[in-house]
């Protein structure tokens, strides 16, 4: 119940995320434009980069994820909810302001705890969304006696968030300047090991994807919860040349190069009469890492056919964080590590010999080849296109397996999963399908597999994820129009 609950969040978050590709675009043309002046000497780049900053910010940032998450984790995703985290948001923040708990303590505000100064943060916007999104779940629907009947259903969610929200403050006020102490201590000791340090993120962000608990993880490193902020330094040139964005650059080797490699890997072992089907997945997946950053189709593709090469992969991009952060080699994204984001960030102020990255993506590429490749062979993992023969279901899924319409993807996913009778809840995330099941063992996996999703994930008792990709959205709308 707790891990769902987790990835909940995790999937809520992917909302207010996805807002950041539009900073960094906005952000990375005005670098481009005046990459020594960061604006000064041209006033195109400055109304950019303004821009940019304007949603890239922590404090906007912390207010996106609190308006995300509400959202997000609302039974029935209504905008009151959303409204309501904003107003959770405003109320903690505004009590545990250093001024206010200067007032509070009776004490001059130089002598408050630090902690309290960086109130406004990403870890703040997540506590402020749970709660709004708890108070709606709890009060949208309760009607009040007809004397106070204005104050009922969704009106009364932001009313009953904020003075949950003053409870919730009055433990922070004791709570926070500890738990920031200890996230700064836990951020401190990471930095204090350098390339080891962001050797060891690479190595533990790549292992919390399975379950969707890597952005616990990267809200350390990436945002201001411990004082690194890795994405806001980077683009706003405010931290140490060869030193910022350290979190960030060892990514772009392994998206770009090692993980596409993996793939080829993958294809060249495929078995001869299924190349053909291995090539469509394996390529479109390959082509959006290395585009786009967008990992999980091709990870998704291979991570439960073969555990062991996943855990390589873990390993490979904490050797490339490591070895990219030992030779000082920078460069920042917005959304993930791919082509795009690099091509923006190489010119920004704080990238430092960018262009390497591209040198040491072709050594891990090699190596995410050869090591593929010989693991695949040598212990026959089941990677895309050397799964074990099965007899064929005798239903639409063979016609769905060749028919690239979302509409009878949809369709032969939704009869997988068991229909009306066995499906539950419905949801989706930038890449995958998250469904409550009834009966797990009503599932077809085999017909969902049939129609091409690069995997399968079951995370609980009633708990199932389909990996659809980047398709996903249209995926779950055309299911929502099946559904009765």
């Amino acid at each position: 119940m707790i891990m769902k609950y987790l990835q909940n969040i995790g999937r809520s978050l992917m909302l207010p995320v996805a807002v950041l590709p539009a900073a960094a675009i906005l952000m990375g043309l005005g670098y481009w434009m005046d990459p020594e002046g960061w604006g000064e000497a041209n006033v195109v780049a400055a109304f950019l980069i303004k821009a940019g900053e304007s949603i890239i910010s922590t404090e906007s940032m912390s207010i996106l994820f609190a308006v995300g998450i509400a959202f997000g984790m609302s039974k029935d995703k209504d905008g009151s909810a959303a409204l309501s985290g904003l107003v959770s948001y405003l109320v903690i923040t505004t009590l545990l302001t250093t001024d206010s708990v200067a007032l509070l303590q009776s004490v001059e505000p130089e002598n408050v705890n630090k902690a309290f100064a960086n109130i406004e943060n990403q870890f703040i916007g997540i506590i402020s969304g749970i709660v709004a999104s708890i108070m709606y779940n709890r009060f949208s629907h309760v009607k009040l006696p007809d004397a106070f009947a204005f104050f009922s259903g969704k009106r009364l969610v932001p009313i009953m968030t904020a003075v949950s929200s003053l409870l919730i403050a009055a433990i922070l006020f004791f709570v926070w300047p500890v738990v920031y102490s200890g996230l700064v201590s836990f951020g401190k000791a990471i930095l204090d090991l350098d390339a080891i340090g962001a050797g060891l993120y690479g190595f533990f962000n790549r292992l919390l994807i399975p379950i969707g608990l890597h952005h616990a993880l990267n809200s350390v490193f990436w945002f201001d919860v411990a004082g690194i902020n890795d994405i806001e330094n980077f683009w706003s040139g405010k931290g140490e040349k060869g030193v910022t964005g350290m979190y960030m650059a060892g990514f772009f080797p392994v998206m770009m190069f090692g993980l596409p490699a993996a793939a080829l890997a993958m294809y060249h072992t495929a078995k001869t009469n299924r190349k053909k089907t291995a090539a469509s997945l394996l390529l479109a997946a390959g082509f959006a890492s290395f585009f786009t950053g967008v990992t999980e189709p091709l990870e998704f593709s291979f991570m439960f056919l073969a555990p062991a090469l996943y855990v390589v992969h873990a390993a490979l991009t904490g050797i490339s964080m490591a070895v990219a952060a030992a030779f000082d080699w920078t460069a920042g994204f917005g959304f993930s590590a791919g082509f795009v984001d690099f091509f923006l960030s190489s010119r920004l102020p704080l990238a430092n010999q960018p262009f390497m990255l591209i040198v040491q993506g072709l050594v891990i590429g090699v190596i995410y080849y050869v090591l593929f490749r010989f693991l695949i062979t040598k212990f026959n993992f089941k990677t895309p296109g050397r799964e074990d023969d099965v007899e064929q279901v005798e239903n639409a899924s063979e016609e769905s397996s060749s028919n690239n319409d979302i509409a009878t993807m949809a369709k032969e996913i939704y009869a997988g999963l068991g229909g009306d009778e066995n499906v539950v809840t419905l949801d989706n995330c930038v890449t995958r399908l998250r469904l409550d099941v009834s009966d797990m063992d009503a599932v077809d996996q085999q017909r969902i597999k049939n129609t091409g999703v690069p995997g399968i994930n079951i995370v609980g008792k009633n708990s199932i994820q389909v990996i659809v990709g980047t398709q996903v959205q249209f995926v779950a709308e055309e299911i929502k129009k099946i559904r009765k």
